[in-house]
């Protein structure tokens, strides 16, 4: 399992004194109120932030860090990913996953066959929506429900499905 989660992406500076807006990579936005520390990912590095004031304009986040109070100092990180470590990441309720938890199980139907592994979640408005590269019919969609998805076993890296008909 991965030890950090994204949670928003620095798209651009907003104003001279060190903002940024950030487009967020998680469901709930409001989250930033209660966030206190970021890591910002260099790509060469990891930096810890300290979260000094949030605000929301459209579809982003305005955040402001501790210590950094020029444009000079933020703009190059333009495109960097901003992630939190699971210890601050939101709690998920049952039947609740992290993507990036999903991305690389192995699928199996109830028949105990391998199918495939899971490549991709697409967001829809009704239910998530999982991508498997099957071994034997390419790409196939699978609906996130229960009829479905019988069983996912983060641990064992393992996810059990029901072809409905007319899936494959």
């Amino acid at each position: 399992m991965e030890q950090f989660l994204r949670v928003g992406v620095i798209s651009s500076t907003h104003g001279i004194r060190g903002e940024v807006k950030v487009y967020p990579t998680t469901d709930d936005v409001k989250r930033f109120k209660k966030l206190k520390n970021v890591i910002l990912d260099t790509g060469r590095e990891h930096l810890h932030l300290e979260v000094e004031g949030v605000k929301f304009f459209k579809q982003f986040v305005i955040l402001k860090f501790k210590g950094i109070d020029n444009i000079n100092d933020i703009e190059k990180y333009k495109g960097k990913d901003l992630l939190v470590d699971r210890a601050n990441a939101v709690k998920l309720r049952k039947d609740e996953y992290f993507v990036v938890d999903l991305i690389g199980l192995e699928v199996f139907t109830e028949d105990g066959e391998k199918f495939g592994t899971m490549k991709d979640v697409l967001e829809t408005g009704a239910n998530d929506v999982y991508i498997i590269d099957s071994l034997n019919h390419g790409e196939v969609l699978i609906p996130a429900i229960k009829q479905c998805v019988l069983d996912i076993d983060i641990e064992n890296r393992k996810m059990v499905i029901h072809l409905m008909k007319g899936l494959v």
